[in-house]
């Protein structure tokens, strides 16, 4: 019997989003084990199919193998159905209206299946650790899903489930939001922040309006305005509510980055090291907000390499930026980047 648990992998999750049957079976096999004739018996196929499928060379078209399919391998609820929103105009990238609407019914009366939630949020740290491998737009129509999921939930949720939902459809918007800036979509990008900035506040999460607000400094410093970057910034650091250390030590470096781009390299300099020291109060991965997940020791070495880079001390930056190097696995986007500031921060010292 197939495992709904088999489909926390956001490889396999991202394959479904494409109806990439090759890579589905693959896939699925991969992380359950399962031989071809085991897989097949799953879904109604002989062994022969299930091997001709995998190597390409045998198309999945018919809608009632589709359903057997689907039944079989136990596909998750907000897998099934799933819209096509791979698309490129630019209204397939932003928010749709009805989420607010949805939003707008939370903290009524009633009871939720809690486990729902949790899988979601199990599977939405999934993606957060695929996407540098997997990228973020294979994953994008799953993560919608996701968030029309969560936002299903709500009209049925109270008091503190609410807020704990809340906060999920945040991370969510926030994600697509970091999609859709890095294919190009600015406005969209905004417009997901505002949804997950309105979500944070009604949820009463210092941390999560704080992480928003950090991200839309780094939007407005990208787009070359770093005097609204570092006014952002510090709004960031002084978000309504309690702000946890891993929180306001990500908010101290963006307004580090900001305050260099401006010339304020004491401040800079000033702001980085409480960064640095924030980042090391959290240094275990359950003591910081989930979307910190990756702000460890390692990390925090690497982004006080970074504000050193941007603020012009070169010396500081090599040892920090080496440091960090030495000691980061995997994540090789993130790893070419900081090599990236290390070459130049020698060519400089």
């Amino acid at each position: 019997m197939a495992d709904a648990g088999s489909w926390a992998g956001a490889r396999l999750r991202a394959a479904w989003a494409a109806q990439d049957w090759a890579v589905i079976f693959r896939e699925y096999r991969r992380v359950t084990g399962l031989s071809q004739l085991a897989f097949g018996s799953l879904i109604g196929m002989p062994q022969s199919h299930v091997s001709l499928i995998e190597g390409g060379k045998r198309k999945v078209t018919s809608a009632d193998v589709i359903a057997r399919i689907t039944e079989g391998l136990a596909v998750p609820d907000e897998l099934r159905g799933l819209s096509d929103r791979r698309d490129d105009s630019l209204a397939s990238w932003g928010p749709d209206p009805e989420l607010n609407e949805r939003i707008a019914r939370a903290h009524t009366t009633g009871r939720i299946d809690v486990r729902s939630a949790d899988w979601i949020a199990r599977v939405l740290a999934e993606h957060r650790r695929a996407e540098d491998e997997v990228g973020g737009r294979d994953l994008w129509p799953v993560v919608r899903s996701q968030l029309d999921a969560v936002t299903r939930l709500l009209p049925g949720a109270s008091a503190e489930v609410a807020d704990r939902l809340l906060i999920l459809a945040a991370e969510h918007a926030h994600w697509l939001s970091w999609v859709a800036a890095n294919e190009g979509y600015p406005g969209p990008a905004h417009a997901w922040l505002d949804l997950a900035h309105g979500w944070a506040i009604d949820a009463g999460s210092g941390d999560m309006a704080s992480w928003v607000t950090r991200v839309r400094s780094y939007y407005t410093l990208n787009h070359g305005d770093p005097i609204r970057a570092l006014r952002t910034a510090e709004a960031s650091r002084q978000a309504p509510g309690h702000l946890s250390p891993a929180a306001q030590s990500i908010a101290s470096h963006a307004a580090a980055m900001a305050a260099a781009a401006v010339g304020e390299r004491d401040r800079s300099r000033q702001l980085a090291e409480e960064a640095y020291e924030l980042a090391l109060q959290s240094p275990a991965p359950e003591e910081r907000p989930g979307w910190l997940y990756w702000l460890d020791p390692v990390r925090a070495k690497l982004l006080l390499g970074e504000a050193a880079h941007a603020a012009r001390d070169w010396s500081v930056a090599v040892d920090a930026l080496s440091s960090g190097l030495s000691a980061l696995e995997g994540f090789p986007r993130d790893r070419a980047f900081y090599e990236s500031r290390l070459d130049d921060a020698r060519s400089r010292a």
